[in-house]
């Protein structure tokens, strides 16, 4: 219903567009491209050294070569189109190489696909409503909150794309006071919009396209923003159901609420901030799904000083599932599978959520972390942000691949990482990035410690 919703609402938006675009003599173009060259190095990053794997080992060294290009058309400056296309080729020189029927692959050439493609309207029909109808991403200025709960439609792709099939109305009500209503789409698979692929198979694909999410996904928003001097509140309500695809699921189709709110006050150099939510349904059958998650956090900024350092301390929750209950009572991260806090952990959760959340990474669950942040800037073009992370399971767990898994300690293990940035110029950006992880009693003794590295660079025009 929600996809015939989207296709509709686009296409009479897009056609109007057609239509009226002779009533706007001021019509303005605008064009661009991005870059973005990666280099990444995991060793023992997947199963921690403990579990082999049949394409070649769990260790990986790549190369991510990511190209978008992107037009938009402004009839004036309340209506607008969008378009970005975008591929990112991947170039493996060992040991892991993409898996296909005959053989291994040292290139992956992956999909020119539809990145965005979208309709905006502002003020329409005279009112204070926003329309924002077709492919689009919650980043930057549409982001909600920082992204605890929405930030990335397409996990299954890794940085690769964000988006969302949506259409979203924003109600500014006040200067400071608005609401948004957002219906999405999210399928397994790209089945809105075509794209150009080749024939590969293997755990990354299905019927030669990429998985994007470990099941069908739908959902409706009701998020609200509210600031009041020095702070913001934003309470929201938010339908998601799951339908899974495929036999790595253990469960039926999910219906879930999720009700909560964000909160964030600033007074002089500190920020003090905290998120809280609810979440409560029930899979087909009638098993009930419960979950709680949230965040609170305090940092300060030495804004007269040397380095203009920042220190951050924060402390995140993840409620996870009690396995001696009939029920399921973990967190379901709902649209925020992406590098939220770390970038190693998340690969970690693939074989400790796979039931839940497919062959997918960042199903974040079950968890305890705690996070001590310096972020110092050495010039206004070159920041390292250091973090020190420590990590606990909520539940010990019961039934998993014990050759990864202790199934009774609670301690998931230490996290050291380090960003260094530099902008080089207004076009040209870049970035190094290392994290070392050192498991605890949550994993089998056999666990051995991981890294993972990356640099990038990368270019717009």
């Amino acid at each position: 219903m929600v996809k015939k919703v989207l296709v509709t609402v686009f296409l009479v938006l897009l056609g109007s567009i057609i239509v009226i675009s002779d009533a706007f003599p001021e019509v303005t173009f605008d064009y661009g491209a991005t870059f973005r060259l990666r280099q990444e190095i995991w060793d023992n990053v997947v199963t921690l050294d403990t579990i082999s794997l049949p394409t070649g080992g769990a260790d990986r060294n790549f190369f991510r070569f990511r190209t978008s290009l992107w037009g938009k058309v402004d009839f004036d400056k309340d209506l607008g189109a969008y378009l970005k296309l975008t591929n990112e080729a991947k170039y493996y020189i060992g040991p892991y190489k993409p898996n296909t029927p005959s053989n291994y692959e040292r290139l992956d050439e992956d999909e020119l696909v539809v990145d965005n493609l979208y309709v905006n309207a502002k003020n329409v029909f005279g009112i204070p409503v926003d329309l924002k109808v077709g492919r689009q991403d919650f980043l930057g200025s549409d982001m909600f909150g920082e992204g605890f709960l929405f930030v990335d439609g397409t996990p299954g792709d890794g940085s690769r794309t964000f988006y969302f099939n949506a259409a979203r109305a924003k109600w500014r009500i006040t200067e400071n006071h608005s609401i948004d209503f957002v219906f999405l789409s999210n399928p397994k698979t790209d089945t809105f919009l075509p794209s150009m692929y080749p024939a590969h198979h293997g755990s990354l694909y299905q019927d030669h396209k990429k998985l994007l999410n470990g099941s069908d996904e739908q959902g409706f928003v009701i998020y609200s923003r509210n600031k009041i001097n020095n702070l913001t509140l934003e309470p929201y309500y938010i339908y998601k159901t799951e339908e899974p695809v495929g036999p790595l699921f253990a469960n039926p189709k999910l219906k879930l609420n999720t009700v909560g709110a964000r909160a964030l006050y600033t007074i002089d150099a500190w920020k003090l901030g905290g998120e809280f939510a609810h979440q409560f349904g029930e899979y087909d059958g009638g098993r009930d799904r419960t979950g709680n998650g949230g965040y609170v956090f305090a940092n300060y900024t030495f804004k007269d000083t040397p380095l203009k350092p920042t220190f951050e301390l924060r402390y995140v929750y993840l409620s996870g599932d009690d396995p001696n209950t009939s029920k399921h009572e973990g967190w379901d991260p709902l649209f925020s599978r992406a590098p939220y806090w770390n970038e190693l952990i998340i690969y970690t959760f693939i074989n400790e959520t796979i039931k839940d959340g497919g062959p997918i990474p960042g199903y974040w669950t079950n968890l305890h972390l705690f996070i001590a942040k310096a972020t110092m800037n050495f010039t206004p073009s070159t920041n390292l942000a250091l973090t020190y992370q420590y990590l606990r399971a909520d539940q010990s767990t019961s039934g998993l691949n014990a050759a990864m898994f202790s199934n009774s300690g609670k301690e998931r293990g230490h996290l050291p990482t380090a960003v260094l940035s530099h902008k080089f110029s207004k076009n040209i950006d870049g970035f190094l990035q290392f994290e070392y992880f050192v498991p605890g009693s949550f994993y089998n003794d056999n666990a051995k410690n991981a890294i993972f590295f990356r640099w990038q660079l990368q270019f717009k025009v």
